[in-house]
């Protein structure tokens, strides 16, 4: 039994995790944020500030929040760990659980991709490691030094069933909470959304405008539709996120812009200036997580002896990127783009 006053680690407070944190916060639940050393600074100096699509803006005083950097004394006492890290991150952060936390602590995954859980459960073990999603992209920014996290888009939280402690310990104001019997299959159907992370860092454009030209929706569509096609042969089925299947997205990804504006109403319900994690791991020359986005699909093509190969068109971009070669501004890469349309076209 999870009480409501439980000891909770956000273990590798990044957008998510200190969106997240800040609202439990908020809440008046017991968070400590396990965060790199400028960002515990800044908490302590300056406060935050979370804001979200429905005009939510609250502000959390100097203080407010608990953050420190140092991994035994975020995770000491921890009761619930909700692990926030980016995929390449996971098993060290499993490392660090193993050693410093609580044996008998509950540990969530709150992060994009198929494998983190698996990798979790194979080092802290299955009975302690729930399988969540996250839904909605946060945007993070530093104005006047103070550290502010944006939720751009829409959604709630979801968590493996049979946990009604834990969703209840979530379910607050700024994140919710819900809860789905195949989380596995349900991470599939996140990762075909998360397809467009890496056009939309390609793109160079915010969320909403990459969304609104067809052109870039064709691409995802395709994208989708490749997706579904190696999930099939691998015998994997796609649950609704939100009782939307990811084939319905890829049909309505389709229309022409006018109609997709009337139909996708929900889908644009983005903040303007909202783009993907892996636009800002990009622009911050930070490594992105294309190989467990892109990169699961052609694993698991490789693996059930088919192809993925707009999958691999897309992570070869996005490495020339992370190279620092070529810019979407470049003949070269519009060139390439333009190739990987065309391939997503005669993949239809």
């Amino acid at each position: 039994m999870i009480s409501p006053d439980a000891r909770i680690a956000i273990a590798g407070a990044g957008s998510i995790g200190c969106y997240v944190g800040a609202c439990l916060t908020l809440a008046r639940r017991n968070v400590v944020l396990l965060a790199r050393p400028r960002l515990v600074d800044a908490l302590r100096d300056h406060g935050t500030r979370i804001t979200d699509l429905d005009r939510r803006d609250r502000m959390l005083l100097p203080g407010a929040i608990e953050a420190t950097a140092d991994p035994a004394a975020a995770l000491a006492d921890a009761a619930v760990i909700f692990v926030t890290v980016k995929s390449g991150d996971t098993a060290g952060m499993a490392d660090l659980i193993l050693r410093f936390a609580p044996p008998d602590s509950l540990v969530v995954s709150l992060q994009n991709g198929v494998d983190n859980v698996p990798l979790l459960r194979e080092r802290l073990g299955a009975d302690r490691v729930v399988a969540g999603m996250v839904p909605f992209n946060v945007a993070q920014t530093w104005p006047g030094g103070t550290p502010s996290f944006h939720r751009g888009t829409s959604g709630h939280v979801v968590i493996d069933s049979g946990q009604p402690d834990l969703r209840s310990l979530l379910d607050v104001d700024g994140v919710g909470c819900a809860d789905h019997p195949d989380m596995a299959g349900l991470a599939w159907s996140k990762l075909a959304f998360n397809m467009n992370n890496a056009l939309n860092a390609l793109s160079g454009l915010p969320l909403k405008r990459q969304l609104s030209d067809r052109a870039w929706r064709r691409i995802l569509a395709s994208q989708i539709d490749e997706l579904l096609r190696v999930t099939k042969a691998g015998g994997i089925a796609l649950p609704p996120i939100e009782g939307v299947r990811p084939r319905t997205i890829a049909t309505i990804l389709r229309l022409p812009d006018t109609l997709f504006g009337l139909v996708a109403r929900r889908m644009l319900a983005i903040d303007p200036a909202a783009t993907s994690s892996m636009a800002e791991d990009l622009a911050a020359r930070r490594p992105t997580e294309i190989d467990y986005l892109q990169g699961a699909v052609v694993r698991l093509a490789e693996t059930h002896r088919t192809s993925a190969p707009i999958s691999e068109a897309v992570i070869s971009l996005i490495r020339e990127r992370e190279a620092g070669r070529g810019s979407i501004a470049s003949a070269e890469a519009s060139s390439r783009i333009s190739a990987l349309a065309g391939k997503a076209q005669s993949a239809r």
